[in-house]
């Protein structure tokens, strides 16, 4: 299986707190999430009837002639969370800037998973630090070996 990471989510947002969801998926995106046909770039999850929605996320098919017609790959699919969990992320939710950003999609005992991060958006500057950070460490991993 090939995990799906959503490396954008980390350049643009600080993780405050990871959990793991499940997620419900029709036959056919289950075998293609575990395929790594997936995108999670600009996905988020929203609470909506106290339920645990995951939007903007794309699972292309695994085959393209085996689909319904029907079929739309970047649809709402809801999460599989415990309801006290979901009771304590609408307190956190309602502070300001805090959002829940999908991080990566993966296989654990043959189920497709999603770690999901609380996080807070950076400011431009905090943005430009990171890529600081980031090359100073690729000059002292070039120049140490």
């Amino acid at each position: 299986m090939e995990s799906v990471v959503n490396r954008k989510a980390r350049f643009d947002y600080t993780i405050l707190e990871s959990f793991e969801a499940g997620m419900v998926l029709r036959g056919f995106e289950a075998k293609a999430a575990k395929a790594g046909k997936a995108s999670l770039v600009g996905s988020y999850a929203k609470i909506y009837n106290n339920e645990l929605w995951l939007v903007g996320a794309s699972i292309s098919p695994y085959q393209e002639g085996n689909v319904p017609t029907d079929y739309d790959p970047a649809r709402a699919r809801k999460l599989l969370v415990k309801k006290d969990d979901i009771k304590k992320y609408v307190g956190l939710l309602q502070e300001k800037g805090l959002t829940l950003v999908p991080l990566k999609l993966y296989t654990a005992r043959g189920k497709v998973k999603l770690e999901l991060g609380l996080a807070k958006s950076k400011k431009a500057f905090d943005k430009r630090e990171t890529i600081k950070k980031r090359d100073v460490e690729r000059s002292m991993k070039r120049g140490a070996v």
